[in-house]
């Protein structure tokens, strides 16, 4: 049975599905103001693995992941840079797709937009004002906290816990410190939209509970996200969505993973102390990115280098070496489905993956089979060997006017076999040299001589 640790019961439970014949997961996206940077790309990585698992066990699967298209941190970038919103977020979107198509993810089955469904958050803020559990102060509608008896109970903490050190903000308008907006005052130069509270924005809180309400329900099976949006973004969708829709539960159960550190120190755009993805793609392949995000358990932190990218790179290679050019045949390791199954265990299939390896290694056909079956469950391991090691990153990211082509290095490889013949070693090791430099390895075989990609 799949296991889970629901963060609201802050215990592993066995998975028991409102309906095993549709599964309904929402994941909180992307606030598209910037570039994602590998600490935005951990939970789009973990949700994705877990995904492909869910779909492998269940016969339909419902993946809803948002994106935050309006917000204060995108205004900001509106009035510095003068440009429309529409103009910033479509390219930051586009952005964010092509980062998440380099890591190998697939795309969820909704992809909902906070600007298009501005009607359904009104909707709903409405409803919480006629119920009392929300007012209306100079010009905010707020919610009030305390009209919410279980309010605190996933990130399991008191009221003033809450509000010391956390990010709630304190206004004079507000009956409770901890009350928080569900519909704003926009000002002219910021966009707005009209309601019956004037022209104004959503708070962001109300965003997801609106979109995950339209395309999964009222109550669904998991919702998931980065810890840090534990408190206060996943405390609030549950207060607002539960008394809104006069419902038992909004997700039953809560999916958290751990932050990627730099130098140990959480990795934040605030902080400026990350790398975004783009970057990255430019020295490593999204595949070594991916294999590096999953490589410890979800919910612990993980700490990011070059160096950690550089074994990760390492460690894939020596799995394709195991693989040759195998196709998929079968169903995927039992042993790698039961650490999946077990709280995405990822450390114990990455053990299991290079125990394959080692037996396919030394002869073993079904290892290397069972080692290939098993890449579509993971998102790697998915190209034959000859695409992971002939093919360079650089190609895949449209970068390589300026490298050495595949015909070029052939053509090489020739001329020293050439040279060779003719017993002029000194050539044939400058052509070597030569191409070692542009990061390219020859190994001679009884065959000839191969290539691969450093």
């Amino acid at each position: 049975m799949l296991k889970i640790y629901n963060t609201l019961s802050k215990k592993i439970e066995d998975f028991i599905p409102i309906n095993k014949s549709h599964i309904k997961i929402y994941v909180c996206g992307p606030t598209v103001y910037d570039k994602i940077h590998i600490g935005n790309a951990r939970p789009l990585v973990v949700f994705d693995t877990f995904v492909r698992l869910l779909r492998y066990k269940y016969p339909k699967v419902t993946y809803v992941r948002n994106i935050t298209d309006v917000d204060d941190k995108i205004n900001d970038r509106l009035i510095s840079e003068k440009i429309t919103l529409k103009d910033l977020t479509d390219k930051t979107i586009n952005d964010f797709q092509k980062d998440c198509t380099s890591l190998n993810n697939l795309y969820p089955d909704y992809e909902p937009r906070a600007t298009q469904h501005i009607s359904e958050m009104i909707e709903m803020i409405e409803n919480l004002i006629l119920n009392e559990f929300a007012y209306l102060s100079k010009g905010h509608v707020l919610f009030n906290i305390k009209k919410f008896p279980e309010y605190g109970n996933l990130s399991n903490r008191t009221l003033d816990e809450m509000i010391s050190g956390s990010r709630v903000e304190i206004a004079d308008y507000k009956i409770n410190p901890g009350d928080f907006v569900l519909w704003k005052p926009s000002e002219q130069n910021i966009p707005g939209w009209e309601s019956p509270w004037g022209r104004g924005r959503p708070g962001w809180h109300i965003e997801c509970s609106a979109m995950s309400k339209k395309y999964l329900g009222v109550e669904f099976d998991i919702h998931g996200g980065g810890a840090d949006l534990i408190f206060p973004h996943h405390e609030n969708e549950i207060a607002q969505s539960r008394c809104a829709n006069n419902s038992d539960s909004l997700a039953n159960y809560w999916m958290h993973n751990g932050y990627v550190n730099i130098n140990n120190v959480k990795m934040s755009k605030s902080l400026k102390n990350f790398v975004s993805i783009s970057e990255l793609l430019n020295r490593f392949k999204g595949e070594t990115i991916r294999y590096f995000l999953l490589q410890s358990h979800y919910r612990a932190p993980l700490n990011f280098s070059d160096n950690s990218l550089l074994e990760a790179n390492t460690s894939l290679s020596s799995l394709y070496r195991s693989i040759e050019n195998l196709s998929i045949n079968g169903d995927p390791d039992k042993e790698i489905l039961t650490n999946l199954e077990d709280d995405l265990n990822t450390p114990k299939v990455f053990s299991r993956l290079h125990f394959l390896s080692e037996q396919a290694n030394k002869g073993s056909v079904e290892a290397a089979q069972l080692l290939k079956n098993s890449s579509s469950i993971l998102g790697f391991l998915e190209k034959t060997s000859d695409d992971w090691f002939k093919r360079s990153f650089i190609n895949e990211n449209n970068l390589s006017n300026d490298k050495i082509t595949i015909n070029q290095i052939l053509g090489l490889i020739e001329k020293r076999a050439n040279a060779k013949i003719k017993k002029d070693f000194e050539l044939a090791d400058k052509i070597r040299k030569s191409l070692d430099d542009q990061g390219i390895v020859l190994e001679d075989n009884a065959e000839g001589t191969d290539w691969r990609y450093k």
